[in-house]
């Protein structure tokens, strides 16, 4: 330890400080970000290429091939009455917006590739509703402190939003809904988004797993969404648990 460490120690003795992200992990939070521009990116050109060709009363159907046949279409016709020079903007925003799909298809690739270089992301792929971006992302914030020191999984769980606002009051607990705005909004997300997922084909079926009897259980008294909202936060804390005692994921089988 430097001696500028031992003199913050020493001055701030009720202060935890924190370490910074690994390499690897600042790799992976590069690549899942330019991800998420890129997604962004995707979705403004889009809308934006529909929203023009609305101005024309031409409107997007998937009958005509969606946007990209509806654009072919309007480039390749020489007698709807469009100038050549709008023909050449148009295509040239439809090729910045291919550009923008390979782009994603790239970064996807990247990070399906990188994952197999990290055993803790390829454990946490065991879990259910976790794939490729929430194994990395679970492995990126849980695996460093870039949401904080965590005692326990409860906490992390908190921290990124699955947890219900308490209303305490006179010694009675009452819990609320989970808050609207959170420090890892994404991730929340596509959490729940791959908990919802796994929701839906937990309740087609008979449950085989001790986790998969608790969601139907939950579905029948609370429904989906909150049954998602809870799978999101158990995943959470198990994921918590293994990775910071190295610890592999096996469902519980249901007692026959």
């Amino acid at each position: 330890m430097c001696c500028v460490d031992q003199l913050n120690s020493q001055q701030l003795a009720d202060i935890q400080f924190i370490k910074g992200k690994s390499v690897e992990q600042q790799q992976l939070q590069s690549m899942v970000r330019l991800r998420e521009l890129a997604i962004k990116q995707k979705t403004a050109s889009r809308n934006q290429i529909r929203a023009l060709l609305l101005e024309f009363n031409i409107r997007v159907s998937p009958k005509q091939g969606g946007l990209k046949g509806v654009v072919e279409s309007l480039l390749e016709d020489a007698e709807n009455g469009f100038s050549l020079e709008f023909k050449h903007a148009l295509n040239a925003a439809w090729e910045l917006h291919w550009g923008i799909l390979d782009s994603i298809r790239v970064y996807d690739r990247c990070l399906e590739t990188t994952i197999e270089e990290h055993d803790d992301c390829k454990r946490l792929l065991k879990l259910e509703g976790v794939g490729t971006l929430n194994a990395i992302n679970l492995y990126i914030a849980l695996g460093c402190a870039d949401l904080g020191v965590f005692n326990k999984g409860k906490d992390a769980a908190a921290c990124i939003g699955l947890t219900p606002l308490q209303h305490s009051s006179g010694g009675v607990t009452k819990l609320g809904h989970i808050r609207k705005n959170a420090r890892s909004s994404i991730l929340r997300s596509q959490l729940i988004t791959g908990a919802m997922a796994v929701v839906n084909q937990i309740v087609n079926r008979t449950a085989v797993t001790e986790k998969e009897a608790w969601v139907q259980g939950l579905v029948a008294r609370r429904g989906k969404k909150c049954a998602a909202v809870a799978l999101a936060n158990k995943t959470v804390r198990t994921a918590y648990v293994m990775l910071t005692q190295g610890t592999e994921y096996q469902a519980e089988l249901v007692a026959v």
